[in-house]
């Protein structure tokens, strides 16, 4: 019975830790790529962004797309592979462009 407890104890001791969240990025900050690339990334699938932050070790994206619709992208800082992506609840906001005069974001209006 001893020698069975043993083993157990072994193989708990070297099972990694469970993370908190599915979609942490655990990544170590010297792989990630910059902000700049994520925003060209995130160009280049047809988004228009508006903000870019950094949460449980993810890129997080919030932008616009072609039709308008508002989103949130979590991203892998160094593969840019999505771990989570969500439309926001308030639906569309409305499109800048670049010749209207600066707005803050919280301007903007939600339809």
């Amino acid at each position: 019975m001893q020698k069975f407890i043993v083993i157990i104890s072994m193989f708990i001791s070297f099972s990694p830790p469970a993370s908190a969240s599915g979609e942490d990025c655990n990544v170590v900050m010297s792989l990630w790529q910059s902000r700049s690339a994520a925003i060209l990334w995130a160009e280049s699938n047809g988004w228009e962004v508006y903000r870019v932050k950094i949460d449980d070790g993810c890129y997080e994206i919030y932008g616009i797309e072609e039709d308008g619709l508002q989103f949130e992208v979590k991203i892998d800082p160094s593969t840019f592979e999505i771990m989570e992506f969500e439309y926001e609840p308030h639906g569309y906001r409305e499109r800048i462009r670049a010749t209207d005069p600066p707005v803050a974001i919280q301007d903007i209006e939600r339809e």
